[in-house]
């Protein structure tokens, strides 16, 4: 006994849920490039931390739904870059330094991780690879361009990172390195490159002559020596609207290059004319497992106290 036609429904095209996964796709496009955009405004200081990102403002800004920019915004808070309060609605996040060192903590497990594998499987070119962005770096130091020498340093980690081929690492390090981003949106830093481009010539030695432990330590040293260098400053950066903020991203004359503001100082609070007053960052000690006395010192060396 045949079926009825209507049980074989083969030839009817669902019509309907093409056109809704289609629609939700170009959502999804437009949400993740709206996204992009704050974020780079982010990044260039044009929108500061603690800056309303109002759904209904940046709708008429780019020109789309309010779902699309909520969508953006949420992208934003997953990433650590926004921050959606209940009935307040978006804003830039604006870290503290308990999150700086909480970060920072995090970025030492996941690149202690790292070292455990590299150290066991690491070849020659991925230790000549490493060596050749030190040398990069150095030569960036002994020219006096601590700009180059600032961003070779961070992109030292993310090759170190990438070098393990674990792809879930490499965006958990990535999403953690973009928060780091924010924290120098807020926070002024000062930072010995000398020292911290030493490290990063050790810990590869460390590796590559199969001394995990001390490498490993090192890591974490570095890592509360580059907290120790931020400054929670009253430098601030300009405020703008979110209209001003992206305007040059949407004019379409950035071509993906970064638009960074120049921080502005206040005048002093005694009124004397005197610098900016700072308050710098004191870690509490750490209790480490005992070393000899040698070594220690040897760790230690030139790190800020």
């Amino acid at each position: 006994m045949s079926r009825p036609d209507k049980a074989y429904p083969c030839h009817e095209e669902p019509a309907d849920h093409v056109v809704e996964m289609a629609e939700n796709r170009v959502l999804s496009s437009r949400s993740q490039t709206i996204a992009d955009t704050l974020t780079r405004a982010i990044i260039d200081h044009r929108l500061v931390p603690g800056c309303k990102l109002g759904e209904r403002e940046l709708s008429e800004i780019f020109n789309v739904s309010r779902i699309v920019v909520r969508q953006a915004l949420i992208r934003l808070a997953d990433d650590g870059l926004a921050q959606i309060e209940r009935n307040r609605g978006a804003f830039v996040a604006k870290p503290s330094m308990q999150e700086a060192m909480e970060i920072y903590d995090a970025l030492t497990l996941v690149e202690q991780g790292v070292a455990a594998q590299l150290s066991d499987r690491l070849g020659p070119a991925g230790w000549a690879e490493l060596r050749h962005h030190v040398e990069r770096q150095r030569q960036a130091v002994a020219a006096g361009n601590h700009a180059l020498a600032d961003v070779l340093g961070q992109e030292f980690h993310t090759v170190f990172v990438r070098l393990s081929r674990n792809k879930v690492m490499q965006e958990i390090h990535a999403q953690l390195v973009r928060r780091t981003t924010l924290l120098r949106s807020l926070i002024t830093a000062d930072f010995d490159y000398c020292n911290l481009l030493d490290d990063h010539s050790r810990v590869v030695d460390l590796l590559e002559k199969g001394r995990l432990k001390q490498a490993m330590d090192l890591i974490d040293t570095h890592h509360r020596a580059v907290v120790r260098g931020y400054i929670m400053d009253r430098e601030v950066f300009p405020e703008m609207t979110p209209a001003e903020a992206l305007a040059p991203y949407l004019d379409g004359k950035t071509d993906g290059a970064t638009v960074p503001v120049a921080p502005r100082k206040p005048a002093n609070p005694s009124g004397n004319g005197g610098s900016t007053a700072h308050v710098h960052v004191h870690l509490p000690k750490i209790n480490r497992a005992p070393t000899s006395r040698a070594s220690t010192k040897k760790t230690n060396r030139g790190l800020p106290s």
